[in-house]
């Protein structure tokens, strides 16, 4: 592990520690570069973002697309980097561990590690089962020496689980005493439940999703409840692709183009990425 990514670790960890503070999601090196233009400290991947611009559905990247992915996305900006690693690329414990193992060399200051199984029948996996993957995950960060940001995520919300917020809050407290150093429920909007999450799983921080679903949640609503973390998950690439999706469809159908008026400059985004300082801390830049 090189300085950069110790680096990297360390402020992730500290913008845990207090305060609130947003997670946007690119899908790409130019995104990602973007954002940290905009002045946000950390990014985190989408998997389902990435995998739209690979023409997939989420969940149909292999590994190793998805790690070379994260790589890219790492070394596109000096910002800490959280991975969405779906469910691990496995379910044993010994797959996650070997999997997290290379998610870490990668260069990320944080990972994610979700209980759905990615099928419909079950869900989620059951919980002894997602405890152990959990543990698997905790253990192959500890034993590589980086302190990785560990996020467990319990996605009854997003699943269809009968109940969802009593699932989330029984799952999360227990997968923060499995070792997650954050905990994430995403789907869940009601801020009351949100509170309520908060307080299970404190003195950890909470991660809570905003897209568009709940989009009419404030940042200032959520960190007035306690929220640490605000991630966006595929909601940027989902406004990218509605955008491109009416000029296109406009052009198509009826033959017109004035929806290009509304595009950002040819000189600004080429100025952007000509920039050899891209990698550097924003705050630095003039």
């Amino acid at each position: 592990m090189n300085s950069s990514q110790q680096s990297a670790i360390a402020n992730f960890h500290r913008l845990h520690a207090e305060g609130c503070f947003v997670l946007p999601n690119p899908w790409d090196e130019g995104t990602a570069i973007y954002l940290q233009r905009l002045g946000f400290q950390a990014l985190a991947t989408t998997s389902a973002g990435y995998a739209f611009s690979c023409g997939k559905s989420d969940g149909a990247v292999s590994r190793d697309e998805m790690l070379e992915h994260i790589r890219k996305v790492v070394s596109a900006t000096a910002l800490p980097v959280n991975a969405d690693f779906l469910n691990g690329f496995g379910d044993a414990p010994d797959e996650v561990a070997a999997n997290v193992a290379l998610c870490v060399k990668t260069g990320v200051a944080g990972l994610s590690i979700e209980d759905s199984t990615g099928t419909n029948d079950p869900g989620l996996y059951d919980e002894t089962l997602s405890l152990a993957r959990l543990r698997a995950a905790r253990k192959a960060i500890d034993d590589s020496g980086s302190k990785v940001l560990l996020t467990g995520r319990c996605e009854a919300f997003l699943v269809g689980s009968p109940e969802p917020f009593r699932t989330s809050l029984a799952r999360l407290v227990a997968y923060s005493e499995a070792g997650a150093d954050c905990l994430y429920a995403p789907g869940v909007s009601d801020p009351a439940e949100i509170a309520a999450l908060v307080k299970a799983v404190a003195p950890k921080p909470l991660n809570v999703l905003v897209s568009a679903f709940n989009a009419q949640l404030s940042m200032s609503t959520l960190a007035a409840v306690g929220v640490r973390r605000i991630s966006i998950g595929s909601g940027l690439a989902m406004v990218a692709w509605a955008a491109f999706a009416r000029a296109a469809r406009d052009m198509a159908l009826n033959g017109r183009f004035e929806t290009l008026a509304d595009a950002l400059t040819f000189s600004e985004l080429n100025q952007l990425f000509s920039s050899p300082s891209r990698s550097t801390n924003p705050a630095d830049q003039s």
